[in-house]
């Protein structure tokens, strides 16, 4: 169900970008309103170090990471 949401004492600089952003993507400022919120308030979800180590790519052996002697 969707709610509705007003919000007072804005700007007039940032209701004018918000016009233009509007513009900018061919849709309403309610609209611009509604995906800058979206946009703002959804996150990916968070990788775990074990998920993001297991995407790395095989660069080579352990041998080529070794540190040169003189």
């Amino acid at each position: 169900m969707a709610s509705n949401l007003i919000v007072r004492n804005v700007a007039p600089a940032i209701i004018q970008a918000l016009k233009e952003a509007a513009m900018a993507h061919g849709r309403s400022a309610e609209a611009e309103h509604r995906e800058i919120l979206r946009a703002a308030l959804t996150r990916p979800e968070r990788r775990s170090l074990k998920d993001v180590l297991a995407a790395m790519p095989d660069l080579g052996t352990d041998d080529d990471f070794n540190a040169r002697q003189g």
